[in-house]
Formats: structure tokens, sequence, C-alpha cells
């Protein structure tokens, strides 16, 4: 099973249902308060609510459909909770079953579905916010596999459906997850008055997109967007499914207004990245973001006689508003591994242009005369590059610009550290060190190159000497192997923890370790990540050490500790009542913090006036009382501790006439 690398901190609060806390958590899974995802009434999920899946050793095969509204300081979160090893919580597609409380469309879109609503569960808005999901595994959401939707109907999954699949939602962030297997991986979209409804403000961070797509097809992909302002950063794109076949989809496909990729790892399909036209030609095509477009620090690979020959395609294939503008690419590794012709970029028209500068340009198994800059069409402007010799301006006819300011190193080989197991990272005495040059005017500050990607879904920050590298990574030689995290965060009990060791140096990939010592009872290590994660299950200091070993076996350790913090105490927070009067309604929810939500209260001594109640789940006591007079009761509050833990508090409700 692939594990993914959690690219922050993930630390959150987790419980079951705790309407007390003013947002509500559903914990789903072995133990919890629900045991499928298909319970979690999410009809009902609003601002700052957060669902938490649980990882099981079998898969949920379930259907997650929402439409809700989060907001800046209360965004809703589907949050997987990994297992003992780092496993990611598993939604399988095949005969996956739908909520049937719901009455939804397009049910054949996804698994995961967020949507403007087209029906009673969801009204037709377009309000959806600041909605994060995160930690999961998501596959066979697909043909031929079936499901059975919210009416009980088993139905089959459209071509292009997709692990996850989104219309008309704002500031939204995917994070963390592993989509393979599916008709599209993620897929975007914007319908209605674009102006009001378009899908914007998207984040793609650290996920992993493999296998997605049709054989024979070349409509799907592993990921597919339309979005308003869209950044694709840390993430690894495999091959589409198919790759065996030259019809296949693209890696990472796009027409969206105000697009961003860096940072990332894209290994195959038709093309690695394919940014064309919106749909949306009216509202989006002629915005002015439609007409500029970053791609840098990303490596780039092309297999060998699969798909189309172009890398890149940059402008558009529906004849809408295509993007005619300026394509900033820059600081990239393009490797090609074909022994046919490579176009490094297809241009659609001559009013599509391309700023081409600090990049690597490398055809491992041919000559630099099997690869072109253009197809045909375009302007580039290319600056302080590393190429082969022989390179051609086009394969056959050519009609395009080409201005190669003469700044580029030409060589038979960039000097890869280790390119036998695709570590792109510079070798000691590279000629692409400290050979690139500045960055346009036009990407500054707000695009420059501060980072750069780690192996795999991983990110860390570039070094800087004042003098840019060519490629996708800085720095020479790669240095010794050395684990840079000396301390960890705390944790607390029954309270989800996520972090993730980083090490520098030595050549990737990494395998992670614990050498001496135990961690926290709950929480594990992943190997291939150095992520640690789980939920602690009892208070105390467990020292340890980790150790850390390269591909060419070279190793480092490093000792650490998690200090798991204890709950705080429980504590009722109400002390007085306001009084009620008869025959008139009365409402008032009792308030506690500290312990393990979700909370149990009871009435333990005393009694309530007649005709008002104390609701257990949720705190409030509530009704009509029929008599007057003044009734002292003492409330108790449960928490879910395991030994629980309790609180009294003698609380006073006066009726008066």
């Amino acid at each position: 099973m692939r594990h993914i690398a959690v690219l922050t901190l993930l630390v959150a609060i987790v419980g079951a249902v705790c309407a007390t806390a003013g947002a509500t958590i559903y914990n789903v899974g072995p133990g919890q308060a629900y045991t499928n995802i298909v319970d979690v009434p999410s009809e009902s999920i609003t601002a700052g609510d957060t669902v938490n899946i649980y990882y099981r050793a079998t898969p949920y095969k379930e259907k997650f459909i929402l439409h809700g509204t989060g907001t800046a300081s209360q965004p809703i979160t589907i949050h997987g909770v990994p297992g003992p090893n780092g496993e990611l919580p598993v939604l399988d597609g095949q005969d996956a079953v739908s909520r049937l409380a719901l009455t939804m469309g397009s049910e054949a879109r996804g698994l995961i579905t967020m949507q403007q609503g087209d029906s009673t569960s969801f009204p037709t808005t377009c309000n959806q916010a600041y909605i994060t999901v995160e930690n999961l595994e998501v596959k066979n959401a697909s043909q031929p596999y079936s499901f059975t939707d919210d009416a009980g109907v088993i139905q089959n999954y459209n071509a292009n459906a997709a692990a996850l699949w989104m219309t008309n939602c704002r500031n939204f962030t995917i994070r963390n997850c592993y989509f393979h297997d599916c008709g599209n991986g993620f897929f975007t979209y914007s319908e209605g008055d674009g102006s009001v409804c378009w899908t914007q403000d998207v984040l793609v961070e650290g996920n992993y997109f493999t296998n997605c797509g049709n054989a024979g097809s070349n409509t799907e992909h592993d990921s597919y967007c339309e979005s308003y302002r869209i950044t694709y950063q840390y993430n690894h794109y495999g091959p589409p499914r198919g790759s065996d076949t030259m019809s296949i989809g693209n890696a990472l496909k796009d027409r969206s207004a105000g697009m961003v990729a860096r940072y990332n790892w894209i290994d195959g399909g038709n093309r690695t990245l394919d940014l064309v036209d919106p749909e949306d030609s009216d509202t989006l095509g002629n915005d002015p973001l439609n007409h500029v477009t970053y791609v840098y620090g990303n490596v780039l690979i092309e297999r060998n006689d699969v798909g189309n020959r172009q890398v890149i395609h940059y402008g558009g294939d529906m004849h809408g508003v295509y993007r005619a503008g300026w394509l900033y690419f820059y600081n990239n590794t393009m490797v090609t591994y074909r022994t046919a012709q490579t176009v490094v970029i297809r241009l659609s028209t001559d009013n599509e242009s391309c700023d081409f500068r600090n990049n690597i340009v490398y055809a491992i198994n041919a000559a630099g005369s099997t690869v072109s800059w253009l197809e045909r069409d375009g302007r580039i402007d290319i600056s302080h590059c590393w190429y082969e010799p022989g390179m051609l301006n086009a394969p056959s006819s050519f009609s395009g610009i080409i201005n190669n300011d003469g700044t580029s190193v030409v060589g038979d080989n960039p000097g890869f550290a280790n390119e036998s197991i695709q570590d792109f990272h510079l070798a000691g005495g590279s000629p692409c060190v400290n050979a690139g040059g500045a960055l346009n005017a036009a990407v500054l500050p707000t695009y420059n190159v501060t980072m750069q990607y780690v192996k795999h879904q991983g990110s860390e920050s570039r070094p800087s000497d004042g003098t840019f590298d060519i490629g996708a990574f800085e720095g020479g030689a790669a240095g010794p192997l050395n684990i840079t995290t000396t301390s960890l965060p705390a944790g607390m009990v029954s309270t989800a923890y996520s972090t993730t060791l980083v090490a520098t140096g030595g050549n990737a990939p990494y395998t992670w370790a614990v050498s001496s010592g135990t961690l926290p009872a709950g929480l594990a290590l992943v190997t291939s990540s150095g992520v640690i994660s789980g939920t602690p299950l009892v208070s105390g200091t467990s020292n340890f050490t980790v150790r850390v070993q390269d591909a060419l076996t070279a190793t480092d350790t490093q000792a650490l500790s998690i200090v798991v913090n204890s709950l705080p105490a429980l504590n009722i927070t109400t002390t007085t009542l306001p009084n009620a009067r008869r025959n008139r309604s009365y409402s008032q929810t009792l308030q506690a913090t500290g312990g393990l939500t979700p909370y149990t209260w009871s009435v333990v001594s005393g009694s309530l006036p007649g005709g008002i109640s104390l609701n257990a789940s949720t705190g409030v006591i509530s009704g009509k009382a029929t008599t007057t007079g003044t009734y002292n009761f003492t409330v108790r509050c449960t928490d879910s501790q395991s030994p629980a833990a309790t609180d009294d508090q003698p609380l006073t409700l006066t009726v008066t006439t």
C-alpha cells in the first residue's frame, strides 16, 4: 500500500459530536460515534465542523456528498486519521453506497462530490466555501464499477467520474490525498453565472495522482480543473491509466484563469502539462488572469514512445478564448526518455508566448537533435538554460519565433547526482551550478523560486547563494545525509497527532526507522515518508532515536522526544441559570470545557421543575415549567475518556409567574 507524506503539521482536536463547543466533530470508524461515512448527516455540516474518518483495515465502500459553507476562521474539514503505520483511510468506489437521506443529482460523476445544489437536500446556491479534504486514499470511481445511489438504485459511474468532483466552491484545499484508478482524479468545474459561481482559490498540495483516466481515451486525466486562481504544489503525478498505449489522458490538465504549478513531480501522460482555454469562455476566458500562467520548480518526465510527443501544451483546444498571453516557465528540470522526437512545448497559436529560462532540457536516451523547442507556432524566449547540442526549432514546418539570447549552457550531460535513481539534484562540478540568470521582473516578487521538491509529496526551502542554479534544484553535491529535525511538537491524549521528520543531503529516497526507544503508545512512524502520526493513548514523555538511510545506504541518527500532555480537566463553566416563567418556553445550554468530547449530561441530585428536562447529549435544559418556585439540583457532565472524567455543578432554577 502506498503511504503519502504529510506536508504540514496537522494537529486536530478529535472528538465525536460536541454541540456545546459551537462546532460539531463527527468521528467515523471502528469504535467511533459513527460506524459508516453515510451515517454522518452531511446535509447539516456547516462552518467549523470536522469529519474525522479513521483508518480501518477494510475500505469504506461509501460515497461522501457535501455542500457546505465554512469561513476563513472556521473551515469545514474532512480529515483522514491515518492508521498505526501511517496508512490512509481508503474510500473505494466499487459497490459504494450513498446516504439514503439525501436527494442529490450527478452522483455518477464522483465518489466524493461537492457541488452546487440541484436537489431538495442542498439549495441551488453558490456559497460552498472554505472546505479542506486531507489524508484520504480514494479509488475505483470509474467504469465498469457501479454504486447504490441515494434512492437505493444501482447506477454505473460515468466514464469521466472522479475521485473528487467539485463545482462552484471557493477557498478549497485538497492535501495529502492519494487518488488512483478513477475516471478523473481531481475534477473542478465552474457553472452558472461565472461572476458569482466560479470555483476559485483552490490549493492542490502534496497529493499523489496516478493511474486515472481510461485506456484508449485522451479526455480523462489524473487531474482536470477549471477554476479561477488555482495553485498546484508539492504533488506527485504518476502516469495516467493506459500509459502503455498511445491514447491516454494527461497528467495535469488545466483550464483555469490564474494557474500556478510549482515544485511538483510530473511523470508521464499524453502530455505532462496541458494548459488550455476555459469552457467558460465568456467570463473566465476574458479575465486577465487567463492570459498569464506560472510554471516553475517542477520535474517533468516524458516517457518513451507514450502519448503525444509534446511535453507541454499551452493555448487552447476548444476554440474558445485561448490563453493568448505569457507562460512563464522557469527553473524546471525536463527529462525525456523518448528515442523518437520530443517537442518541449506546443504553443497553440502565434498569440501564445513563453518566457523560458533557467530550465534543464535533457534527452537521456537520444541525441539533442531529437528534441525541438516548438511544434510550429508561437514565440519562445530562451535564457540561461541547459540543453544538448543540435536542438531543432521544430520537428518539421516552423512559423513561430525563437529568441535565444545566447546565455545558455550547451553540453552532453547536465551533471545529475544520480541519474539511474532519478535523483536530479546537481552533482559537484555540474555545468548547471551558478549558471542561471535573474528571473523576469514580471514574476517577482510573488512567484519567486523559494522552495524545491522533495521525493515524494514534500518540499524544502531552496538554498540561495545569490545566483540561481539551472533546473528545479539548487546546490552542487547533495552533501552529507543529515536529520534536521531536532525537536518535535507536544501531543495530547486522545487527540490526533501528525508531524514529519526532515532530512537533507544524501540521495533520495529516504527510509526512516526508530532505532532505539519507543514512540508514545498510539503513534507510529511511516518508514517511506518520516511521518509520525496517530492518536496518543497515555500521557508522559517518550524518548527515542530515529534513523534515516538514503538510497546509497548512507545513514544519520537523531535523539528525539515527544511529550504527551493529559487532557485539560473537565469543568462545567455554567454556574447560574436565568429565571423561567411558568407556561413559557425556556431553553438554556449548559457549557463545559476540557475532557474528551462528546459529553453526557445528567441530573444527579435534586430535580428540575415540572415540564423542564435536560437533554443528555446536548446539555440543553428546555421545556415549559408548570409550577412556580425555586428548584435546586446538581448536574453532572461525563466525558468520553476511559475511565470517564466527571464534574458536578449545583444549580438553581427559579420559576416565576
